[in-house]
């Protein structure tokens, strides 16, 4: 679709951060996109749908995709890649218009598994190609995530996989595949949120030109009781869900969190009428804590 007469798209780029006003229709919608060291970019502002069941991820995708957002990540182990299709496809928007992540789970790495598990992927998600296929766990006991590595380079180069990337990943296990196959990854999607910010591995992405995504943004839910978050959301005049999403935003940090309710859907999305100053950034950085991790650890995960 052209622009419409007398209306220009506004572009401000920088190093990292692209804002992106378009015209879509009648209303003008503003996304936040962080661009890739391959050229390409993602909105910094996703859909996460795990634990979604397949036919519950039909419609929060669907009413996702209807309020503006254009990125939807899920991942083979989640089971929903066809709900997530399906809610894509009801959407009504062009398959080049959403950027789609899917993830490569433990039991299929190696590099011909590889290769077999993203065609099975995307023939669950009714696509051609993914944006961004991702190693979900380096599963490091299994010694199979450099041949993983190099399927998902295979991959690329065929065009099933516009990006590539991992997920979980420590320093030591990025510096391996770069340095066994030349090859950085665009992102490592990790656990992160104000009380496990990652700092030093933040530190080492941007040293090596890897994105940094965040799964369980809100910390799963324990984040929106804490009373420094509840003090912003009040000061702000916004919910404690709005304001964590914000602290992702302005750390340059892509964030994909997760709701199968379409109002909470819509409120998550709602986050760009306003910015956090120095005191409310301060008093959500001390919330950081060693101890702050809620998932699995990478370095002693054995699944």
């Amino acid at each position: 679709m052209g622009t419409p007469p007398g209306k220009t798209p506004l572009i401000f780029r920088s190093p990292l951060e692209v804002l992106v006003l378009r015209v879509e229709g009648e209303r003008m919608s503003n996304r936040l996109e962080i661009q890739f060291h391959d050229g390409r970019c993602i909105p910094q502002l996703g859909l996460g749908v795990w634990q979604t069941p397949n036919e519950t991820a039909v419609t929060a995708v669907q009413a996702a995709l209807q309020s503006g957002y254009r990125h939807v990540d899920t991942a083979a182990i989640y089971g929903n890649e066809a709900g997530v299709g399906e809610g894509l496809k009801a959407s009504g928007l062009a398959r080049s218009q959403v950027f789609l992540t899917t993830k490569l789970w433990n039991d299929d790495q190696g590099f011909d598994s590889t290769l077999r598990a993203l065609e099975a992927s995307l023939k669950k998600l009714a696509t051609d190609y993914v944006d961004l296929y991702l190693i979900h766990w380096p599963s490091a006991h299994r010694g199979r995530y450099v041949d993983s590595w190099r399927a998902l380079v295979r991959l690329q180069s065929e065009g099933k996989a516009r990006s590539i990337g991992v997920s979980n990943f420590e320093s030591e296990h990025l510096h391996r595949i770069i340095g066994e196959t030349g090859v950085t990854p665009v992102l490592n999607q990790i656990e992160l949120h104000p009380r496990f910010q990652q700092r030093a591995l933040r530190q080492e992405h941007a040293r090596l030109k890897i994105a940094t995504q965040s799964w369980s943004p809100l910390g799963q839910g324990q984040l929106l009781t804490d009373p420094i978050v509840l003090a912003v959301a009040a000061k702000h005049g916004k919910t404690p869900a709005q304001v964590v999403i914000r602290w992702h935003l302005e750390n340059q940090l892509i964030v994909i969190p997760k709701s199968v309710t379409p109002s909470r859907i819509v409120e998550n999305f709602a986050v760009q009428d306003f910015q956090l100053d120095e005191s409310d950034r301060s008093q959500l950085d001390s919330l950081d804590s060693a101890e702050g991790r809620i998932g699995p650890n990478p370095a002693t995960a054995t699944f």
